[in-house]
């Protein structure tokens, strides 16, 4: 048996600086992992709840052994081993093995830590060995060798997160390819816009739907821009970026394997000190989250607004009914499905400013906050994706119009005046909302009452469907 363990029935005695402690004999994790699943008791959340995390990691190490090989430092019978276990942790095996809490001091030691015990104990299991038998494949100076905390962390958040934002632009995607398939089901439907919550101009609700779209569009085509800074790292840069520990030309080998492993244009920092204490590629694609989150929550707004009736609020579309909304008045259904993406974008909001003081919390060559960071971002990631997902499936794709109550609003709106400003002047149309407002009759009735136009004038000017876009000159 290893000098760093020693086999119980039901339980491991592994070594490490703090002394002897017992880890679950069929556990893949060692004592370093058992000591903070102790000291961490805080969300509650494990970090197998966050898989992109964990292959990430095993990515990380995967490269860094191949780099290691490369160097001379690790033997190939020892490659054979972690590369068999990474290989197997990126295809989602294992990651119960992975029980901590993702609130954790140590600047993410207990998460690299975690994964290097794993790493070791299942290499050792594909060697021959029993787990724990450290002198075959060890933790830190075969698994970790080249390698810090420091490093290999940051580096795993970073393509975690780029794994985790190829999924999410996926399902945002087919959010917006679901409201242009309503915008152009809608395209006919005339009604009014608003501004200011008051009436405004003609438009179409295909028009409505289709700006929703394109702005979501805008946002997603920004998150792939913004995503491409996560795929900078500082592997080799070591403790504090100076490169400590890790031979010469490993950081180039080690971001050469990465790109073969990952598929992704990974490169290395200019400046490894610089990278190992900077956090900002984590603060813009965070604040590039922010933004999605305001335009979404700002579309479920509308929704709701549109939505509002059925007898005395707007009623211009139909949400599908998912649930009974009130448990005292009946026949009542509620808009739940936007409500619970704005609560899921103010959630977001709220981890970007997390994320924001997290990385103003940086001293001096490092960064100890990352695993909020982290959390804060993974996290609003995976709600993101469950929100998408369940606004296509549960609302939009569901959603009809009401194109009576639609036209119903053009037709008895003050504001199609507004078409005639062009013909009669901006005091003139003034006068007639006044008085249309005040007497409670019709734009058309008093442009007649008055004189101001032919029929013909009147049947060109004030067709709803001619005050869609740019109207030419009579």
């Amino acid at each position: 048996m290893s000098k760093n363990a020693t086999l119980n029935s039901d339980v491991r005695i592994e070594h490490d600086l703090i002394g002897e402690r017992a880890v679950p004999a069929e556990a893949y994790y060692g004592v370093q992992t058992a000591r903070a699943i102790d000291n961490f008791h805080i969300s509650g959340v494990p970090l197998y709840h966050y898989p992109e995390l964990i292959k990430a990691n095993a990515m990380v190490k995967l490269a860094a052994a191949r780099a290691n090989r490369d160097c001379g430092l690790l033997t190939d019978e020892i490659l054979r081993g972690i590369t068999g276990a990474c290989e197997e942790l990126i295809e989602g095996k294992l990651h119960h093995q992975f029980p901590l809490d993702v609130f954790q001091g140590g600047a993410g030691t207990s998460t690299n830590m975690n994964a290097n015990e794993v790493i070791a104990n299942r290499s050792l299991e594909i060697l021959g060995h029993r787990k724990g038998e450290y002198e075959f494949c060890d933790p830190h100076n075969h698994v970790n060798c080249s390698q810090s905390t420091n490093d290999a962390y940051p580096s795993a958040l970073k393509l975690a997160m780029a794994l985790a934002n190829r999924d999410l632009v996926a399902e945002m995607g087919g959010l917006v390819a679901d409201l242009r398939a309503k915008a152009a089901e809608f395209r006919h439907i005339i009604k009014m816009g608003r501004t200011q919550l008051q009436d405004a101009v003609p438009m179409t609700l295909g028009q409505e739907f289709g700006a929703w779209a394109a702005s979501l569009e805008n946002e997603i085509e920004a998150l792939k821009q913004m995503s491409v800074l996560l795929l900078t790292v500082n592997m080799g840069g070591t403790a504090i970026g100076t490169g400590l520990n890790a031979p010469e030309d490993y950081p180039e080998r080690c971001v050469v394997h990465l790109v073969q492993i990952t598929g992704m244009p990974i490169r290395l920092a200019t400046n490894l000190i610089e990278a190992t204490q900077d956090t900002q590629p984590f603060v813009i694609y965070s604040a590039g989250m922010k933004s999605l989150a305001i335009k979404l929550s700002k579309i479920c707004n509308d929704l709701r607004l549109l939505s509002s009736g059925p007898r005395c609020g707007l009623h211009e579309i139909n949400l599908p009914p998912m649930q009974p909304g009130s448990s005292i008045m009946p026949g009542k259904v509620n808009p739940v499905i936007p409500e619970v993406v704005n609560q899921v974008c103010f959630r977001v909001i709220g981890n970007d400013l997390t994320v924001t003081m997290a990385a103003e919390a940086g001293q001096l060559q490092l960064n100890v906050m990352e695993p909020v960071i982290g959390l804060a971002i993974l996290e609003s990631i995976k709600l993101f994706k469950n929100a998408a997902h369940t606004l296509r499936h549960n609302c939009v794709r569901g959603i009809t119009a009401n194109e009576e109550r639609c036209r119903l609003g053009v037709e008895h709106s003050i504001g199609v005046v507004t078409a005639l400003n062009p013909y009669l002047g901006y005091d003139v149309c003034t006068d007639l909302a006044a008085e249309a407002l005040r007497t409670n009759r019709g734009i058309v009735e008093l442009v007649r009452e008055r004189g101001l136009l032919t029929e013909d004038q009147i049947r060109d000017m004030l067709n709803p469907e001619k005050m869609l876009g740019p109207m030419r000159r009579i």
